[in-house]
């Protein structure tokens, strides 16, 4: 069990029967009355969002996740499809758990697959990955120095605003969690 003191981004409680991932906490002491902590939650199986408020101290059942390592191999028929570094079985993952991962799945990236009861809940991906510019405009002498970004399309699909020189064909590093260029690898 834990209380309300515990909460953290990212953690996982069971609540009515249901496991939740606080998306976003926030104690709060009003001048009148009792302190309480108001949170919003992901569903972990079907993604639906609440916001739900606990009283301070409030007690909750902490749920542990499993971490495994797993590499991503490929996704077809709406399932994405992991190997166990360590046992070599595939695992297939549902799309929807993967919505929010999905723009910077590439094949053969180990990520860290969240386990509860032999059932994968969630993905998470490395911190950084590094993908080819398949897509973006040519950059234009003399603006180099500016500052200024445009748009690029990565392998993945996904989207990045990165600075003018970039061009296609080059490697960059993006940070997964804030979907921003690092710095250029060839």
């Amino acid at each position: 069990m834990a209380s309300t003191a515990d909460f953290r981004n990212g953690m996982v409680i069971k609540l009515d029967g249901d496991l939740w991932q606080l998306v976003y906490f926030q104690h709060v002491k009003p001048g009148k009355g009792g302190a309480f902590v108001r949170t919003k939650l992901k569903r972990v199986d079907t993604g639906q969002v609440v916001e739900r408020t606990f009283r301070a101290g409030e007690r909750v059942e902490d749920v542990r996740l499993e971490r495994r390592p797993m590499q991503y191999l490929y996704t077809a028929d709406n399932f994405a499809y992991f190997m166990d570094t360590q046992s070599y079985e595939q695992h297939p993952v549902n799309e929807d758990v993967l919505e929010e991962q999905k723009p910077y799945l590439k094949e053969n990236v180990v990520c860290d697959v969240l386990v509860h009861d032999g059932s994968i809940l969630g993905v998470e991906l490395p911190k950084f990955i590094e993908a080819q510019v398949v897509d973006t405009d040519p950059g234009v002498r003399g603006d180099t120095a500016s500052g200024g970004t445009k748009p690029a399309t990565i392998e993945t699909g996904a989207v990045v605003q990165v600075p003018l020189f970039i061009e296609r064909g080059e490697v960059i590093r993006v940070d997964t969690r804030t979907n921003a260029y690092l710095e250029r690898v060839s």
